[in-house]
């Protein structure tokens, strides 16, 4: 959720601040003051796309900064601070760190919901109502779905060995003689995995055996022998020990040396030991070039790594094992395929059947919420529909689309062709209610969700956002003051007059709350409207 917002130069605002509730925050003000402002500075803040004209006049850019955490308390907090040039250039930064906007949406986006008017893409898209429904329906449709997943990527893996084994049986004439000359060839080198690196690990240290134990000795003698740096050192450390009785900082030195001494002692004694080993055998380097070569030739006919030198003969053994072995592999792969596929269609059955028993009852509690919402006999309807086999996606085996039903004795629409913006509002809103902590987002952004609302229906949409705000952070857009009266924390968006207008945000209670109350049931902030006012802001208080 959102803890603090800050904008700078977003439009007309030039500054401002915003600190909404955990519960429910509201935007109040005269149309045209600048309020879609804030909303596409939270947009921005969500990684939500750029436009260089959302840069105030005069300005070289935008900023938008903003501090979130989890509702969950799980410790995810992340501060996001981004800025838009006004030639368009962008940056973003994730706790302090330089990152993408797609990162941001990843991060940020998920958690908040913008629900704007026009916005309701995601209700809209019938491909999330199966997410939604899932949701709703928990651990049964859950495990239903993850059991099925597996199942489907089962039996996508049998089928696509199937094909690969009939794709071997079919290969005749031509392709079955290449096939087998290649398995020939590749035999009588039989090549295995990691043999072509310890090749080229070993031969440079047989190839200059005679010269790499030749250095060795020669290294061993300059620190060993009479004379040597061994008793160099030794001497020079025997000098300081008796000068250290007179200068104790020699002592140090001293042992420096004695110190280094064992070091190199053990250095000497492993250079003997080394030189001993390194064998030069003329017979054993012959040897090993002449597989290297064969080994490097498989790779310029098969390569031109040694991957893909074992992977063509792995293919081309198949293709020769299939044509001699009557079939009985792709009778295997097609008894796989058929169980597998046999699996999924159960898994897909329980799949089904997990979001028909759930179906309904979230059918039914969005639409008591509708009610709820004076929406009188509309309803909400949900559809499921198996798709045919080569259809079926990791979502299931169905689809699962809302459908809106305006009246009780009308036909239900899928909601995407609902044509009132207002009962779209009201719709998105129910959902919201009903999912309410199974939604995985932490704050919702409402944008006019009262548009054409107004009497009875005012009071009954401020109830259901006070109930949504307990599970939720709201922050919305309103012009009702039924709405406004419920919140938790109000600001006012004003703009001044002048050549450059500017909007202003300001948080306001007491009696500067009561003017606006008053301002937005009459026009006027008269006492007969205030005095109202006070009573609805009493009354919620109660």
């Amino acid at each position: 959720m959102i803890d603090e917002l800050r904008v700078r130069d977003v439009a007309l605002i030039h500054e401002a601040t915003l600190e909404p509730a955990s519960g429910l925050t509201v935007l109040t003000g005269e149309t045209g003051t600048g309020k879609t402002a804030l909303l596409s500075s939270i947009k921005l803040l969500v990684g939500e796309r750029a436009d260089a004209g959302m840069v105030r006049e005069g300005a070289s850019a935008l900023e938008v900064e903003g501090r979130l955490f989890s509702r969950a308390g799980d410790g995810q907090d992340v501060v996001v601070r981004r800025r838009v040039s006004s030639d368009g250039r962008g940056r973003v930064e994730l706790d302090g760190r330089m990152a993408s906007v797609r990162e941001l949406a990843a991060q940020v986006g998920s958690t908040v919901d913008l629900c704007g008017q026009h916005e309701h893409q995601r209700l809209l898209d019938a491909r999330t109502h199966v997410e939604m429904l899932d949701a709703w329906a928990g651990p049964a449709a859950g495990d239903a779905l993850a059991a099925y997943q597996d199942a489907l990527a089962a039996a996508s893996e049998a089928s696509a060995e199937l094909e690969r084994v009939r794709e071997r049986s079919r290969a005749t004439g031509e392709k079955l003689d290449e096939a087998a000359f290649v398995t020939r060839r590749m035999d009588e080198v039989d090549p295995r995995p990691g043999e072509l690196e310890e090749l080229e690990a070993q031969l440079p240290r047989i190839e200059h055996g005679e010269a790499l134990a030749s250095a060795a000795a020669g290294a061993r003698e300059l620190l060993s022998a009479d004379g040597g740096a061994l008793d160099a050192l030794s001497e020079a450390a025997r000098v300081l020990t008796e000068a250290a009785r007179y200068d104790a900082a020699l002592e140090t030195w001293a042992q420096t040396l004695e110190s280094g001494l064992i070091d190199i002692e053990d250095v000497a004694s492993e250079l003997r030991s080394y030189a001993d080993e390194v064998d030069f055998d003329p017979d054993e380097l012959e040897r090993m070039q002449a597989r290297l070569a064969q080994i490097e030739g498989l790779m310029r006919a098969y390569g031109p790594r040694m991957a893909d030198v074992l992977a063509r003969r792995a293919s081309a053994r198949e293709v020769v094992e299939a044509a001699g072995d009557g079939g009985e592999r792709e009778r295997a792969a097609t008894r796989e395929a058929a169980l597998r596929e046999k699996e999924l269609a159960a898994a897909a059955d329980a799949l089904d059947a997990a979001r028909a028993e759930a179906a309904p009852r979230l059918a039914a509690a969005v639409s008591e919420q509708m009610a709820a919402l004076e929406m009188g006999g509309a309803g909400l309807e949900v559809a499921q529909k198996r798709l045919a086999r080569g259809e079926w996606s990791r979502r299931g085996p169905s689809r699962v689309e809302f459908l809106y039903r305006p009246a009780a004795g009308l036909t239900a629409r899928p909601l995407r062709r609902i044509a009132s913006g207002g009962e779209i509002s009201r719709v998105m809103l129910a959902c919201k209610v009903v999912l309410g902590e199974a939604d995985d987002c932490d704050t919702l952004v409402f944008d006019e969700v009262d548009a054409g609302v107004g009497g009875a229906t005012a009071v009954a949409l401020a109830g259901v956002l006070a109930r949504l705000a307990t599970t939720h952070q709201l922050i919305v857009v309103t012009h009702l003051a039924q709405v406004a009266v419920v919140a938790d924390r109000h600001y006012l968006v004003e703009k001044s007059a002048g050549e450059v207008p500017e909007t202003s945000l300001v948080e306001i209670d007491g009696e500067a709350r009561v003017r606006e109350i008053a301002r937005m049931l009459s026009g006027d902030t008269g006492e007969a409207s205030r005095d109202l006012a006070r009573e609805m802001l009493a009354a919620r208080a109660r």
